[in-house]
């Protein structure tokens, strides 16, 4: 089959017709040009060749074209500039740039990614062709632990082949470090970019400025065959965001008729910095043609650090009278009430996700003869997150009906994005708000029998505040061993076949604090404390929602100064335990694969066909709280076999345009929260329908993958260098995905709780989690890159790159009830002007989606699935390259400027089925950098 390769050779490859260039020439040279060579009159080819050279933006663009073009699987790419200059200041949004990918905005920041429709749970993620493990509960990536500034490239791929290791019915993105034996002569290099949110600081002790500094070396030794390239990068990065967010919308009754009205909300200002300090290693080390080893490392230290305060108003479900005064009949929504002795909750909160990843990787490549090749590959992967979430409650009297209540009312009026509300009260005067619960929330016994005050007036009313304190620890260890042999026939080129083996743990452990006032004792101490003065920050401006200013008070300080006695929740809950759990796998994998290489009607076929096998062993360890308020440890194990054939052909009608064709079975594992060994269990006197007398609640250990078959067809036009367009065709028959449902488990040998006694059935009915279920979706994908110069040379530098994929799915679950999928927005688009030559070049891009369900978390740090709705971000960049233009004392220096969300796009989830039911309305405002690039 052809291959490309980096070199110093020009390409010049010729066909019909207006537009004459078609292939890439990518270039290793030491000033990172590419030389692209155009022939300027076919009808006599042995005319001089006119040599254009193209460098930035648009050789990266040139170099992902190349990718995609020579790939034998149907994949996206994206090439960065030079180290440290991907296109965007976040991998997630350079990759969202790409035809059928969708990012999500989780805290402002794109970071899970979605492919083709299928949520983030659903493709696999690698470095340099390695298994990832995950900062988050499951196995979706959050690409904002991955710096973007010591990434050389992305390669998504659409298709699998057999050697992929990576698992996904979506897709497989890999993400790429350099090479140093991959380019020529010795690089350093520094950039250096400061940031700054739109909004002013809506915390007085939050930030809204923020800096990224990057170092990277790399050099070739020993008559360049040993190869070093290290890279360390550090940043600290605000966001700042304005968010209504409701508890709910109950029924309630006005005027003989049933509406929704808004149960409560919880609106703050959010100020976090993102502190992320990442160091890279590469090192290459080829002595001879035969031989080639390498190791790659990779260190994140990250540190999420955010301050929300705001004021939590309960309104149908709280204390006071309800007038409802307006409703939309359309909707059957109340749009505006007003609530009489209403009691709120002010709330000054903390927030850290402290995370830290470890990648290490070691590759040997020996060639045993010219015709046979061996392959042996080791990695370890590690990543720890630590939540310390901490919610701090003030306001105008302890428990319930304590203190002075206030009248409030809320209007809906602009939409969907959220309420605001006329107050009485003001929430910035600290005589008025105190620290304490105002409400009597979080009852628990080990509260009152601690304090004393159980059948007193305080029972119940402890808690003034809460602390989560959920923690994540994902252990992945991989080995591979592959040999690639060269045949000589008409059909097959070579021959692949290789054998891998992963362990992977990954454990939840959950755990909260009820938080109450040292002060606090009875009978001599029941009120409220004011807020010290050493720990008042002023006030926090709440006028997006109507509320005005509310006090800002250091509860971190307090917590560490020791104003605030902390309970373990577990020690009052027992059921807490089943919110910690491990699940491990051990996955044994094994594949051959046939290099097709062929000809139908003078038309070279090339491509790959194979099979890949794969036994899994899994495995979960957890707690089941019995009805009789006791915890047991459970272990449960599960294994199966999947076989996954694939299929890959590239047919080349002519030097610039190809038709591919793909199919192959795929798998996608279970959640990994979903999978746990957790539950709940109830013995009942009275068996049920299936005559089980235990019935659990919680994880499902016995869960398969969601399996699918995918087909592929893909027409691609290769007319320029820099210019290529495609149509595509996609279909995926997708069986045993996950839903809710109903099982059966043993419980042999569990007594009784009540009598001790073993029952003689031993059964569960378990409620959780199930496989079943069917549908199929379909889909369409048109992208591009039309560079200008394609019809006049007076526009050459002018181009732009766009993308649409529609998307349609059916699917039902096992009682044949239609389902949609997580992640799936029926329309996603991409659209990217940009102009660069002479080293000035300007880029403006957008992207867009439709709804979707997306996971974001909830209670306790829970994965919870929530509508959100579409949105289309615009963002846009403008650089100088003073080497690129002809200041040669200024080499190596260039110059840009960026703004990230310049519309200013909300995120937006809704909570039912009316637009007016925000569930959350998130407004980020805007970002900007100014940065430098210094290359020695």
């Amino acid at each position: 089959m052809p291959s490309f390769k980096l070199n110093k050779t020009t390409l010049a490859l010729l066909s019909s017709g207006v537009l004459t260039i078609f292939a890439p020439i990518a270039t290793a040279q030491e000033d990172n040009e590419t030389a692209i060579a155009v022939q300027t009159d076919t009808a006599e080819q042995d005319k001089e060749m006119e040599v254009i050279e193209v460098s930035g933006f648009r050789r990266s663009i040139v170099e992902s074209i190349s990718t995609k073009r020579y790939s034998a699987n149907v994949v996206e790419s994206i090439s960065a500039e030079d180290i440290g200059k991907l296109p965007d200041s976040s991998i997630a949004e350079s990759i969202a740039r790409l035809p059928g990918l969708a990012a999500q905005r989780l805290d402002g920041r794109a970071s899970r990614v979605s492919i083709r429709g299928f949520g983030e749970n659903e493709s696999g993620t690698t470095l340099n062709g390695r298994d990832q493990v995950s900062i988050s509960d499951n196995r979706g990536v959050e690409f904002d632990l991955y710096p973007s500034e010591i990434m050389s490239g992305v390669t998504v791929y659409k298709t699998p082949n057999a050697a992929i290791e990576g698992e996904g019915i979506a897709g497989v993105i890999d993400l790429q470090t350099i090479r140093p034996l991959s380019k020529e002569g010795r690089v350093f290099q520094i950039n250096g970019t400061f940031e700054k949110t739109s909004f002013d600081k809506l915390n007085p002790d939050g930030d809204d400025t923020g800096k990224r500094g990057t170092v990277f070396y790399m050099d070739q030794f020993q008559d360049n065959t040993l190869g070093l390239a290290i890279a360390y990068s550090t940043m600290s990065s605000p966001n700042q965001e304005k968010r209504w967010n409701s508890w709910g919308y109950p029924e309630f009754t006005y005027e003989g008729e049933d509406y929704s009205i808004l149960g409560g909300a919880k609106p703050y200002v959010r100020s976090s910095t993102l502190d992320r300090d990442s160091t890279m290693l590469v090192l290459q080390y080829q002595p001879n043609d035969d031989l080639t080893m390498s190791f790659d490392g990779l260190y994140v230290d990250y540190l999420d650090t955010k301050i929300l305060r705001g004021i939590e108003i309960p309104f149908a479900w709280g204390q006071g009278s309800i007038t409802a005064n307006s409703v939309d009949e359309a909707s059957g929504f109340i749009t505006s009430a007003t609530s009489e002795g209403q009691r709120v909750v002010v709330r000054n909160d903390h927030e850290t996700r402290d995370a830290e990843l470890i990648s290490l990787g070691f590759n040997t490549k020996y060639h045993f003869s010219d015709d046979v090749k061996v392959d042996f590959d080791v990695s370890y992967s590690n990543a720890k997150r630590d939540v310390w979430s901490v919610e701090s409650y003030s306001g105008t009297g302890r428990g319930d009906e304590r203190g002075e209540a206030d009248t409030l009312t809320y209007t809906f009026d602009n939409g969907n994005t959220g309420a605001t509300f006329d107050h009485t009260l003001d929430y910035s005067d600290f005589d008025l708000i105190q620290l304490g619960g105002p409400l009597s929330w979080g009852w628990s016994s080990a509260l009152n029998e601690q304090y004393g005050v159980v059948g007193t007036d305080y029972e119940n009313q402890l808690q003034d505040g809460f602390i989560n304190a959920p923690s994540i620890e994902d252990e992945l260890l991989s080995v591979k061993l592959s040999a690639e042999q060269l045949l000589d026939n008409d059909y097959i080129s070579a021959v692949s076949y290789g054998v891998s083996h992963r362990d992977r743990e990954k454990s939840k452990v959950s755990e909260g604090y009820f938080m109450t006032l040292s002060s606090f004792s009875y009978p001599d101490n029941t009120g409220m404390l004011s807020v010290p003065e050493d720990y008042r920050l002023g006030s926090v401006n709440l006028d997006f929602i109507g509320m005005g200013d509310m006090i800002a008070y250091d509860t971190m300080g307090l917590i560490n100064d020791g104003y605030y006695d902390l309970l373990q929740e577990s020690l009052t809950n027992t059921s807490h335990a089943t919110k910690s759990w491990t699940v491990k796998e051990e996955i044994t994998s094994a594949y051959v694969q046939a290099n097709i290489d062929t000809e139908i009607a003078d038309m070279p076929l090339t491509g790959l066909m194979g099979v890949r096998y794969v036994h899994t062993k899994q495995s979960s360890q957890g707690n089941a709280f019995s009805s009789a308020d006791e915890i047991v440890a459970t272990d449960i194990s599960y294994d199966y076999n999947h076989i996954l054939p694939s299929l890959n052909l590239s047919l080349q009608i002519d030097e610039a345009q190809t038709v591919r064709f793909g199919i192959a079975k795929t798998i996608a594992r279970a959640r990994l929260d979903e999978m746990n060994a957790s539950f709940s269990a109830t013995y009942n006197t009275i068996p049920d329908e299936n005559g089980n007398y235990w019935s659990i609640s919680g994880g499902n250990p016995n869960l398969k993958p969601k399996e699918a078959v995918g087909v592929d067809l893909t027409y691609e036009n290769y007319f320029s260098a820099e210019g290529y367009f495609s149509v595509a065709l996609f279909y995926k028959d997708i069986t045993n995905w996950i839903f809710d449902g109903n099982y059966t488990t043993d419980l042999s040998g569990v007594a009784n709780p009540a009598t001790g006694e073993i029952p003689a059935t031993s059964t569960a009915t378990g409620s959780g989690k199930v496989n079943g279920g069917k549908g199929t979706m379909t889909g369409y994908e048109i992208s591009g890159t039309l560079p200008l110069n394609s019809f006049s040379e007076y526009l050459d530098g002018f181009g732009l790159i766009a993308s649409y994929t529609g998307i349609h799915s059916d699917i039902e679950d096992q009682n044949g009830n239609d389902y949609q999928l997580p992640g799936l927005s029926d329309t996603i688009a991409t659209l990217t002007f940009y102009y660069e030559k002479k080293g000035f070049s300007v880029r403006a891009s957008m992207r867009y989606r439709d709804d979707f369900k997306g996971d974001v978390y909830g209670l306790g740090f829970d994965t919870v699935q929530v509508d959100i709705l579409g949105e289309t971000i615009w963002d846009a960049q403008i650089g100088y390259d003073f080497g690129e233009a002809g200041f040669d004392k200024l080499d190596g220096l260039s110059i840009f400027l960026q703004g990230y969300n310049l519309n200013k796009e909300p995120f937006t989830s809704l909570q039912g089925d009316n637009n007016l039911q925000v569930r959350d309305y998130q407004d980020y405002g805007s970002s900007y950098l100014a940065g430098f690039s210094y290359k020695f």
